[in-house]
């Protein structure tokens, strides 16, 4: 079998709308090889290349075509794929929880690799490294995005309303975990005052 009919088989067994790097077709052949029939199945139409070393099975929309995967889901891809951690920026995370108004001007995520671009059809990503181990606990997660927030709003702004409306969107085993975090401790107390056991909607 070729290494362009090994790929494309491959490829009708991987779900549409889900991204994923080149690395699924590692033992496909040689790289050269590899990167030859992805661009031609892209041409093709069967693939759309969202990043580099980034595609996806395009998912069918009859209103709007295809639809595109969130930079998340791109951004996570492309971390497993180089086996680091990312986290969403702490104004969106903020943002998410309705703590902020702030709107990042471009997507941005804390990683454990290095800081760099990253191009996501026409998106500018921005990865920014940080050494910080803590800020990236339970990363993809409820837990981790609550966290992302809290960091980024900090000591002298997060009060018991504050993490009110962080437990009120959370589910009580997701409220534990941000709890069970290695936080500092002015954070620590935050999440832990009297009356946020009942501070769930």
């Amino acid at each position: 079998m070729s290494t362009a009919e090994a790929i494309r088989n491959r490829i009708r067994s991987l779900p549409t709308g889900k991204p994923f790097t080149t690395s699924r077709f590692a033992n496909c052949g040689r790289r050269g090889a590899v990167d030859r029939a992805l661009s031609r199945i892209v041409h093709e139409g069967e693939l759309e290349r969202l990043s580099r070393g980034v595609f996806v099975r395009p998912r069918k929309n009859r209103f709007v075509g295809n639809v595109v995967p969130s930079v998340f889901d791109v951004v996570q891809a492309i971390a497993k794929h180089n086996g680091e951690t990312v986290q969403i920026h702490g104004a969106e995370a903020a943002r998410r929880f309705g703590l902020s108004t702030q709107v990042p001007s471009a997507p941005v995520f804390h990683t454990s690799a290095s800081s760099r671009p990253i191009h996501i059809g026409n998106i500018t990503v921005k990865m920014i490294h940080t050494s910080n181990s803590r800020r990236l606990q339970f990363a993809g997660e409820m837990a981790g995005l609550a966290l992302s927030a809290l960091w980024y709003l900090g000591k002298d702004n997060v009060t018991p309303e504050t993490v009110a409306t962080i437990a009120s969107a959370m589910s009580p085993a997701e409220f534990e975990k941000l709890r069970s975090a290695d936080v500092p401790a002015w954070m620590a107390m935050a999440l832990n005052a009297p009356g946020q056991d009942t501070a769930h909607g």
